[in-house]
């Protein structure tokens, strides 16, 4: 089969449903065998269903892919070493890790519980660096692989009722960064992207007012398929070089975010007292402040 990733291995976590079945369906038409994991949870991660993975299975191996499909929870080191397993098992080899998978608990932040926070981040980031952990080993071993992982402008940027999906998803940028760093000895590329898409992930934002409301109209425009390309180029042998990057899919366009870096400094030879803070820090760094805006205030213009 001829594709941009063709006799290459992918699994992509959350593959059952959404960007992640987006992701996983063109992969296989791009000439990858697949591992579809899908626990098939509900979206505040209960229960279990192993009817979207299989789906996804049946789909892409009538368009005459090779898929399989697991519904092992990847909050388990294990589960991560046995989804690898099965890879290699079917397949051969592995060669591609998206991760993708996650669940929502949005609560504004003083009612949020500790189950809210430690239920979203075992999810996205603990799951993030089981997936990638159980993988590194082998993409060492072969001197090459690809690692994409889904981050968030809710992480990046911010949004009411979701300090822990945002602190996962800037915990998964992070992660990507340092694999990237890491893993670059082994050829071994790590990227992060920002997906903007109508999925059961963003189905639960906060719409009240009559504005919020029209935007999430039209953020229901934008299919998680828009996501699929640029995640199996990222994936691709024709994206060497790219590691480390976050990027951002918005319908047709395509972001690429700045990571933090020093903006402003104060010096004072003979040290800081909070005296001398109290009458230089404001003026002299105020105007450069990251203002408390969410996604939707820097994203302000339509989708294109």
């Amino acid at each position: 089969m001829s594709g941009l990733v063709a006799g290459k291995v992918a699994i992509v976590t959350g593959g059952g449903r959404g960007i992640g079945r987006g992701i996983a369906m063109l992969l296989a038409e791009q000439g990858a065998s697949v591992v579809v994991n899908d626990l098939g949870a509900s979206l505040e991660g209960a229960g279990a269903d192993s009817g979207p993975a299989q789906e996804v299975v049946g789909e892409i191996k009538k368009r005459g892919g090779k898929a399989i499909a697991s519904t092992l929870s990847i909050t388990e080191g294990k589960n991560a070493d046995d989804i690898v397993k099965a890879a290699l098992d079917a397949f051969g080899r592995i060669d591609i890790l998206v991760n993708n998978a996650g669940i929502l608990r949005d609560r504004i932040f003083h009612k949020m519980s500790w189950s809210d926070w430690s239920d979203v981040i075992g999810v996205h980031l603990h799951g993030s660096f089981n997936m990638s952990r159980a993988v590194a080993g082998h993409f060492r071993e072969q001197n090459t692989g690809a690692l994409v992982h889904m981050t968030s402008t809710s992480g990046l940027i911010g949004n009411f009722g979701q300090a822990n999906y945002m602190a996962a998803k800037l915990g998964i940028a992070g992660l990507s960064r340092g694999i990237a760093l890491d893993m670059a000895r082994y050829n071994v590329r790590s990227n992060a992207i920002a997906p903007f898409a109508w999925s059961r992930m963003i189905g639960s934002i906060p719409a009240e007012t009559p504005e919020e409301k029209a935007r999430v109209e039209r953020i229901q425009q934008m299919t998680p398929e828009k996501i699929a390309p640029l995640a199996v180029y990222l994936s691709s042998d024709r994206a060497e070089g790219i590691s480390g990057q976050i990027f951002s899919v918005r319908n047709n366009e395509i972001f690429l975010f700045s990571q933090p870096r020093p903006i402003r400094t104060l010096h004072r030879s003979e040290g800081w007292t909070v005296e001398a803070l109290d009458a230089q820090l404001k003026g002299a760094f105020a105007a450069s402040f990251t203002p408390l805006e969410r996604s939707s205030d820097v994203f302000s213009w339509d989708p294109v």
